[in-house]
């Protein structure tokens, strides 16, 4: 991923809104999101080629961030999971920290683990759960260093 690349935000409204803030304020103003941690993820679009940045919920474990594509229930998977199958190379942005990112889907050993540690930070992932019967993923971003400018 290179800087000079025209990142497109989230086209959710008040998504879209976060992350501009996010980004303004180095993550001063948007990284605790309702009591809740934040990071902004950008993939590459699997059929545009366009990187496209959201912000989720997350976790940490062993020094990779966890996050969960959930979308809010829906029967389908967020864009940004389905973009991070064809691209596994992201950018991470954790407050003001930005790096490289090599995101995986959880093995079956450590994904009850990082599920139930995600419900801890954001209940309602249980409830989403629920309305949905596809299996909602749990997606470990690996940090591989620094931004690439």
């Amino acid at each position: 991923m290179h800087e000079q690349d025209e990142v497109l935000d989230s086209p959710t409204g008040w998504v879209a809104t976060h992350v501009r803030r996010y980004v303004a304020s180095e993550g001063s103003s948007g990284h605790i999101w309702y009591g809740k941690p934040t990071l902004l993820l950008t993939t590459r679009g699997r059929s545009s080629g366009a990187l496209r940045r959201t912000g989720l919920i997350y976790g940490e474990d062993q020094g990779n961030y966890v996050v969960v594509g959930s979308n809010g229930g829906s029967d389908h998977h967020p864009h940004w999971y389905l973009n991070l199958l064809a691209e596994p190379r992201v950018r991470v942005q954790v407050a003001a920290d930005t790096f490289e990112a090599v995101a995986r889907e959880a093995e079956e050993g450590e994904r009850d683990r990082l599920w139930e540690a995600m419900t801890v930070i954001f209940p309602q992932y249980k409830s989403y759960r629920k309305k949905t019967d596809r299996k909602i993923p749990v997606v470990v971003l690996e940090p591989q260093g620094p931004a690439q400018g």
